[in-house]
């Protein structure tokens, strides 16, 4: 895992970039990221793996907005990042998870090569009220060994090439063929 030095090393030689980047958000071992100013939630009661289900959008007001247990939001993050020579990690922070917010359900590992601003599944225990640019989450860098296809991998990213995401994206899981008689 990369430690602070080693973060900032990888940001001044732009194998790590962060938009806005903030010295103080830098850890130990990890950056800290800002909840954006955009949820989701799906339109339909029902989701199917199958269809690309329609999102609403919320922007999320000065006063902060009021999240309800047994409703699944999708955030995003404040920050846009690429990582070209590490591993990154997203998870909550100790103070998130202490009010009961969980901030990805599965999936914290993203691709070398990702560019964009991380999606989040947010889910909450409790109402809790949250704020965009609250801190939110934190990315943490593994390094990696061996040579990367980067061209290959941008290629079969689902989420990576989304440079301007500043809102939130719905699963994609609708584009892959795992359907009996799908070619």
């Amino acid at each position: 895992m990369l430690t602070h030095s080693q973060i900032l090393k990888a940001v001044s030689k732009k194998e790590i970039v962060i938009e806005p980047f903030e010295i103080g958000n830098i850890g130990e071992n990890s950056y800290d990221v800002h909840l954006g100013k955009w949820l989701a939630v799906y339109k339909d009661e029902i989701l199917d793996a199958k269809k690309n289900n329609e999102l609403e959008y919320i922007e999320i007001p000065e006063e902060g907005i009021i999240l309800k247990p047994n409703q699944f939001y999708l955030g995003v993050t404040k920050e846009y990042t690429e990582t070209w020579n590490a591993v990154p990690c997203l998870d909550g922070l100790s103070s998130t998870g202490r009010l009961g917010l969980d901030i990805h359900s599965t999936a914290c590992f993203g691709d070398v090569g990702f560019c964009g601003r991380w999606t989040l599944e947010i889910s909450c225990r409790k109402e809790v009220r949250v704020y965009k640019n609250m801190p939110i989450g934190e990315i943490v860098y593994f390094p990696i060994s061996g040579e990367i296809d980067l061209k290959k991998l941008k290629e079969k990213s689902m989420y990576g090439n989304t440079i301007d995401n500043e809102r939130p994206i719905g699963s994609m899981l609708w584009k892959k063929k795992f359907f009996n008689g799908d070619e």
